[in-house]
């Protein structure tokens, strides 16, 4: 049995190009006692795999040259080397990389239910990005009902669920998304009360008119000229959350930093970053709750499926090109 794996060959300066990974075919290994095999049946891509690139200081070490990417991955065990803890057939997820296959002794991998969302939905929902998206504004922005609330990136596979959540939660919801179509989703299908498109409107003047009275939490998905906008427009004591900065990923040169930052004295305001992984122990209460709300319709889910690992990097960039809508994934079972 042959696994086809992604393989980070070269660390990228700037965007990811042909050189960055390949595409290797490699003998799937044979099970020792206690092991499991899992076959992937799809792939999370998400903006932080750009980071997870780079060979720097962050909250998770860098991808190893010569090794799989990392990534989000579901599938189903389809053989068993004397593992109690899981039976041919269990679906489950975890970091199991840009591959087919993964073998391992069953640690980090979690069992979830097909009968209660499919598995698409698992790794965006009700996955990483709905984790994120919980945590980030309901944690770290501790919404409350009435406060406005700005997101960018608010059509994407966080955005739209951040909105969405301070919409159940009683706020008024702003979202910043690039092109009319993805303004129309967020406001019309997801019910974001404005909608502002960055790509034909400029960012300060649309803020003024859309957000007269300013706003009590901003959630952050992008950095750069979005978050410096932003923060000329906070109320007192309001709360930005720091989750991404993709206009700022591919940068070949330094970070475009804030440069509004004296907003947050001026309003005895805070600003936080905020990393999925600190709230782990309480996935599990998360994924119940935003359940009740899928089942209930008043959170909506909406993946983007592309197929075939060879066609994982075209996939990819649609992260960064916005030829995207809501979570993407890439199916990789043949």
């Amino acid at each position: 049995m042959n696994n086809k794996q992604i393989i980070l060959k070269n660390r990228p300066k700037g965007f990811p190009d042909e050189n960055t990974w390949q595409l290797e075919e490699n003998k799937v290994p044979e099970l020792e006692e206690g092991e499991i095999l899992i076959q992937h049946h799809y792939i999370s891509l998400d903006p932080a795999m750009r980071g997870w690139m780079n060979d720097t200081k962050s909250y998770i070490p860098p991808v190893a040259l010569d090794h799989v990417m990392r990534a989000g991955a579901i599938g189903k065990v389809i053989k068993n080397n004397n593992n109690p803890n899981f039976d041919i057939g269990d679906c489950v997820t975890s970091w199991g990389g840009v591959q087919q296959y993964s073998v391992s002794n069953g640690d980090g991998w979690f069992k979830v239910d097909e009968k209660l969302a499919t598995m698409p939905m698992y790794l965006g929902t009700l996955g990483m990005p709905g984790m994120t998206a919980y945590f980030g504004i309901l944690e770290v922005g501790k919404i409350k009902k009435g406060d406005i609330v700005l997101v960018s990136g608010a059509a994407g596979a966080v955005g739209s669920i951040v909105g969405q959540i301070a919409k159940i939660k009683g706020c008024t919801v702003i979202g910043i998304a690039g092109g009319q179509e993805k303004c129309h989703y967020i406001k019309n299908e997801l019910g974001f009360d404005e909608a502002i498109d960055y790509k034909s409107e400029n960012i300060y003047s649309a803020l003024k008119k859309k957000c007269p009275q300013g706003i009590d939490v901003y959630f952050d998905n992008v950095g750069g000229v979005i978050l410096d906008a932003a923060l000329s427009k906070l109320r007192m004591h309001a709360k930005v959350v720091i989750c991404g900065a993709i206009s700022q990923y591919n940068n070949k040169h330094k970070i475009n930093g804030p440069s509004n930052y004296l907003s947050l004295l001026v309003t005895r305001s805070t600003m936080q970053g905020m990393v999925v992984m600190d709230y782990s122990k309480d996935f599990g209460k998360a994924a119940k709750e935003m359940n009740t709300w899928l089942q209930a319709g008043t959170l909506k889910s909406r993946e983007d499926i592309y197929e075939g690992i060879e066609n994982f990097r075209e996939t990819y960039n649609r992260l960064f090109t916005g030829e995207k809508n809501g979570k993407l994934v890439l199916k990789v079972i043949e």
